[in-house]
């Protein structure tokens, strides 16, 4: 799964740092994927008032991709997301195990963060905000999500991301990144059959000098929601 040519594609072509990079997966073999690129930076819009010429700032839309790849399992895409993940820096990764949107009862921003997952605007959300989507296959994902549930992986990097000056991880590589491939091991998933209990799962990548000795004995992080 070409997830990092993808990331390096988008960071050369929109010369933004990254805030942040979320994957989105239904809990069914050989569906698309939906790989998000959330940016650092702001748009400047000028407006002439009354008073004189107002200024206003609105963050840069993020960018979904689709990407098309075939799958068996779910462990093959959270080892492909963790390499991604550990090479680009991240200090940790999460997993989120989500309930459908569409059951009854669930409340509204369940549904406002599926379609944002899948690259698509909800009507409660700004037009300004929306993201720049090239996800063609976005209703049918949405369609399954709600029934049956997804499952989201996100993480900060480091490398092509607004971290780097702040970041004090002593895993890391001169350049913010590390040398595949990733180290840890998979959790196991929930019932994928359909996610009706919310879950996460952190996995910690990185650690501060004075750490060092206990590197080895990492372990992630399992919360029910």
């Amino acid at each position: 799964m070409e997830f990092l040519d993808a990331i390096e594609s988008q960071i050369v072509s929109n010369r933004l740092p990254l805030a942040g990079i979320s994957i989105a997966a239904l809990p069914c073999a050989d569906t698309p994927l939906v790989l998000s690129l959330h940016w650092h930076g702001f748009i400047e819009h000028e407006k002439e008032t009354e008073v004189g010429v107002r200024f206003r700032y609105e963050s840069v839309p993020s960018s979904c991709l689709q990407v098309n790849r075939r799958w068996r399992e779910l462990r093959d895409i959270e080892y492909a997301v963790m390499d991604v993940a550990w090479e680009l820096g991240s200090w940790d990764l999460t997993r989120f195990e989500m309930r459908p949107c569409m059951r009854p009862g669930a409340p509204t921003q369940e549904a406002i963060e599926c379609q944002m997952a899948f690259g698509q605007p909800h009507p409660f959300v700004e037009a300004e905000l929306a993201p720049v989507s090239e996800v063609h296959d976005a209703e049918d994902l949405l369609d399954t999500a709600g029934r049956s549930g997804y499952l989201l992986w996100r993480f900060r990097p480091v490398r092509g991301g607004m971290w780097e000056e702040v970041c004090e991880d002593a895993s890391l590589q001169p350049g913010g990144y590390r040398n595949p491939p990733c180290p840890q091991v998979s959790c196991e998933f929930g019932d994928t059959r359909c996610l009706r209990q919310p879950r996460s799962v952190v996995y910690r990548f990185g650690y501060f000098e004075e750490n060092a000795r206990h590197f080895g004995c990492r372990s992630a992080l399992v919360q029910s929601r």
